[in-house]
This record gives structure tokens, C-alpha cells and sequence, in this order.
């Protein structure tokens, strides 16, 4: 198939080549030339104009939206929609507000266009892991869309079978689901990375701990000096708390024990703020995704081991580099 690209950054890109890789065609669009330059080097249509961009492609057009949500976003999909037809497909893969899809499709289905949001996940692995993609759509729009999004995704790779499940559709054991109307797939990506939120923070602080075990104000008998880095690793091996996450972390000990690159302060993009708000209009509980989001602000203003154990993650799997913030004080 063939699929028009907006957006050539850390994930759009390699999106765009691991399609190719697969046999589909591209056309691709940034305002960074230089993006735009290399993928053409490697083999999709570089375009220099939205213009140019929409005339590009076969009829009905795909075109996939991956750029920071926001106002960007929202600008590009409203100058797409000038420039497209009745038929053709928006996809927004980017970290979007699911309330904001669902009022896009709404204002896009009355010029006869089509929308599809995909939460997608991968970062800067997804070249060669693929992604796990999470899409909100028509079930007529992403069937007809499906060899893009098979091609995107992981695979089944070596992962046994769950106990219990039957084929009834083999596209979540290959790493991607629809997972209902147009928003849905945003609003489980925004759970997923509330998620992600209190699993880094559960590693970020169990590591401060042990790196504090021999603080000074304990009994000497009390204090061990450990060795970080050998503990993530053989907590990765046969333990039952195993992650890629617990892998980064692991990944970034053996590089620099006491993660001097890193100051420890902690950006946050949206989605953790967007899942305790839906907790919150959904009266459920959620104690541990809503401290650790709090942890995050409070980063920003008093960095912990904790922190530059999130940071080191944060890099790991998104390539998120922390911000010139102010310095403050390390406690431990």
C-alpha cells in the first residue's frame, strides 16, 4: 500500500522505513528539509509542500499525522482537510487527547473524510521491534488499512500463546488492536502510559533505596553498599518483576552506576496528567499512577537518585533528553 508521512522525527521516520522495508510505497513531508532529503535517499517521494504532498498521492488517499499533539496537530489536519477528498484517511499516531479525536472526526466525517487515531508505541526501537499500535476507527477504515498497520507492527516473534485464548483475532498476539471507535485507541494509549508512569516510578524509587542503604544515619550493622547494576541485571533474569523498562534501567547502570549524565528532573507529556483525570470523572481509584505523576512535578524542583533512574528510561525508550533546567540540590 502507500502512505503518506507527516512528521519525520524520532518515530515517523522509522516508521516510513520499516513500511519500505515491507514493501509498501511512501510519500513523505517536514519542515526540516533534511529529514525530508534522507528518507528520499532511501526510497520514499520527498515533497517540499503540503501542496505538493497531498498531489503525491494515489486516490484515496492515507495520510498519517506524526507530530506533537497540540496545536501543530491540530493546524495540519485542518490545512489536510482543505487539500483532501471525500474517501481519503487521516491518521493521527501521535500522543493526541482522545477528546480531541473524537470531535476531529466528527468535523471531518461532514466533509466525507475519514479518522483514525493510533496510539502507538515503539519510540526509537520501533525501526526494528515495530510497534504496538492501539487504533480508534471505523471497522471498515481499518480493515482496509490493516497491511499498514500489520506491517508496523512487532509480530507474534517467540511469545507463547496466553493459556486460555483462541485465534479469535490474531492481531493482538501480533502487537495491535482496534480497539473500538474513533478516540479509543488514544484512550488506551493514555491508560498504557499512566501506566508506564507507575511502573518507572515503582523501579525509580526501589533503586533510591537500595543506593541509600548505606547512609550514615543507619547503624553500621545496617548499612550495605550495593552494587546497582548487578542487581538490575539478575532481577532481569528468572525474577518476577522483569520489564524492557527494568532492561533500560539495567542497560543504563552498566554505563554509568551513579548516572551522573542525568540531573534527575522529569518532563511529563500529558498522557499521566489526561489518565488521573479520567479516573477522576470515572470515580476510580488510582493512588499509584496519581502519586507518581506528582513525583514527576515534584522532580523539577528536587532531584532524587529516583529521578535520574526515570531519566535514564525516559532516554531509553523515547530518545526524551532532559530539558536546561534550572540545578538543584541532589538528595542521594
Amino acid at each position: 500500500m502507500q502512505l503518506g508521512m507527516i512528521g519525520l522525527g524520532r518515530m515517523g521516520g522509522n516508521i516510513v522505513r520499516r513500511l519500505m522495508r515491507d514493501g509498501h510505497t511512501t510519500v513523505v513531508y517536514d519542515r526540516d528539509t533534511k529529514a525530508v532529503s534522507s528518507l528520499a535517499a532511501d526510497g520514499s517521494v520527498g515533497t517540499g509542500s503540503l501542496e505538493e504532498f497531498v498531489s503525491k498521492l494515489e486516490k484515496p488517499r492515507t495520510i498519517w499525522v506524526m507530530l506533537p499533539a497540540g496545536k501543530i496537530t491540530e493546524d495540519t489536519i485542518a490545512q489536510l482537510a482543505k487539500l483532501m477528498e471525500a474517501g481519503d484517511v487521516i491518521i493521527d499516531g501521535g500522543n493526541t487527547f482522545w477528546q480531541d479525536d473524537v470531535r476531529r472526526g466528527m468535523t471531518l466525517k461532514e466533509r466525507g473524510l475519514h479518522y483514525v487515531d493510533v496510539g502507538t508505541s515503539g519510540g526509537v526501537w520501533g525501526l526494528d521491534r515495530g510497534y504496538c499500535m492501539m487504533i480508534g476507527g471505523d471497522k471498515a477504515v481499518v480493515d482496509r488499512l490493516d497491511p499498514i498497520f500489520a506491517s508496523l507492527a512487532p509480530g507474534a516473534g517467540d511469545i507463547p500463546r496466553t493459556p486460555g485464548r483462541d485465534a479469535k483475532d490474531s492481531r493482538v498476539e501480533r502487537g495491535y488492536i482496534h480497539a473500538g471507535p474513533i478516540g479509543a485507541g488514544h484512550f488506551v494509549k493514555m491508560i498504557h502510559n499512566g501506566i508506564e508512569y507507575g511502573l518507572m516510578q515503582a523501579y525509580a524509587e526501589g533503586f533510591d533505596i537500595l543506593k541509600n542503604a548505606n547512609s550514615q544515619s543507619l547503624p553500621e550493622a545496617h548499612r550495605f553498599e550495593f552494587d546497582l547494576a548487578d542487581i538490575a541485571e539478575v532481577w532481569r533474569r528468572g525474577s518476577v518483576i522483569p520489564s524492557w523498562l527494568l532492561d533500560l534501567t539495567s542497560s543504563a547502570l552498566a554505563k554509568q552506576p551513579g548516572l551522573e549524565k542525568y540531573s534527575g528532573f522529569v518532563e511529563d507529556s500529558g498522557e499521566g496528567r489526561w489518565t488521573v483525570n479520567a479516573a477522576i470523572d470515572e470515580a476510580v481509584p488510582a493512588e499509584v499512577l496519581t502519586a507518581a505523576l506528582f513525583a514527576r512535578f515534584r522532580s523539577r524542583k528536587d532531584h532524587t537518585f529516583a529521578e535520574k533512574i526515570l531519566s535514564a528510561m525516559r532516554e531509553g525508550f523515547g530518545g526524551h533528553h532532559e530539558p536546561n533546567a534550572p540545578a538543584a540540590k541532589p538528595k542521594g
